[in-house]
């Protein structure tokens, strides 16, 4: 069904546990700054009501401060977002990629400053591995389309609405694709990020059937967990906003949104990206990009010619000559 070992996936994680800690403090930290915000934001609102004369007044203003302070926090994150991708996101992929590969790499916290010297290495600020980051994500929706998603699985005339719906799926599916080629980087030990990430995502391409096939598989699992996650973490969500003034109770819905999303980015998603790794690894061992499927993503997706003209741009790259090493 999937060519990756769960076991393997599962010693990664453990062998990374201080990475797996870092995550954890990171986006339980978000988590609780989210509480802090919507509690604050609450507590605000519900005194400003007491001066209104609607008897709903009270209420009213603390559910309106619950959202500007979950409001304040979300802006917060995202302007924050490329720095976790590049202090905690790509750290972790960096040692992940070096067990994938059977080298050492430091116990301890000594892990952490190891990985960022790598990524520091191959990319010099956030700013550069953010924006490789975004070009990539807009390729590999191309790429997505012209293998013809989950249609090339169930050639079936008269299933177009089933096809589209799970085409969707597929589209789902492919949010850790990003982090593999980031990994692709790291593990060639290249000094051209552009380059190297036009290599990574041709040679996506060219297996695309196959890295499809897992990450959906991989999905349904993420999904799955998330879920359960979700309805676990209703509870605790709803004892806590019981503390808070005003009627917050049906917060608890979105309050354990965040729940599930803090777990999933800290526990589910390495596993995932350790996954994920494992079969593109395996799968392009020994290949080099294919001109023909270079050409092809150059006409069909802006990003990946965006992506070119900065290898060309920077000097990285003067022609096409499929030089992938190591792989």
């Amino acid at each position: 069904m999937w060519d990756f070992s769960i076991g393997q996936s599962l010693a990664i994680m453990a062998r990374t546990w201080p990475f797996i800690v870092l995550r954890m403090v990171v986006y339980f930290g978000i988590t609780l700054a989210y509480i802090v915000a919507m509690g604050a934001g609450a507590g605000v609102g519900y005194g400003v009501g007491h001066i209104a004369t609607d008897p709903e007044g009270p209420v009213s203003f603390a559910v309106w401060g619950g959202i500007a302070g979950l409001g304040v926090v979300s802006v917060a994150v995202y302007w924050i977002r490329e720095y976790i991708l590049y202090i905690v996101k790509a750290g972790h992929i960096a040692v992940m990629v070096h067990l994938i590969d059977g080298r050492d790499i430091p116990g301890g916290q000594n892990q952490i400053s190891y990985a960022r010297e790598v990524v520091t290495e191959r990319f010099t600020e956030a700013s550069v591995l953010f924006v490789l980051d975004q070009l990539v994500k807009g390729v590999i929706r191309t790429i997505t389309g012209l293998i013809g998603g989950i249609a090339a699985f169930l050639p079936i005339p008269g299933l177009d609405g089933l096809v589209r719906f799970l085409n969707t799926i597929v589209r789902m599916s492919l949010t850790y694709v990003d982090e593999i080629i980031l990994g692709y980087n790291i593990r060639i030990g290249s000094n051209s990020p552009w380059q190297s990430a036009r290599q990574g995502v041709v040679l996506y391409a060219q297996n695309g059937s196959t890295m499809i096939k897992n990450a959906v598989w991989l999905s349904l699992v993420v999904w799955a967990v998330s879920l359960f996650i979700f309805l676990f973490m209703l509870a605790p969500a709803g004892a806590i906003l019981y503390f808070m003034p005003g009627e917050m109770g049906g917060w608890a819905f979105v309050l354990a949104i965040v729940f599930a999303w803090a777990f999933k980015s800290a526990l589910i998603e390495p596993f995932a990206v350790a996954s994920l790794m494992q079969v593109y690894f395996k799968v392009i061992e020994g290949q080099v990009p294919n001109p023909e499927w270079d050409r092809k993503l150059e006409e069909a997706s802006s990003k990946f010619r965006e992506l070119k003209e900065k290898a060309f741009g920077s000097g990285e790259a003067s022609r096409w000559d499929g030089s992938a090493k190591n792989v």
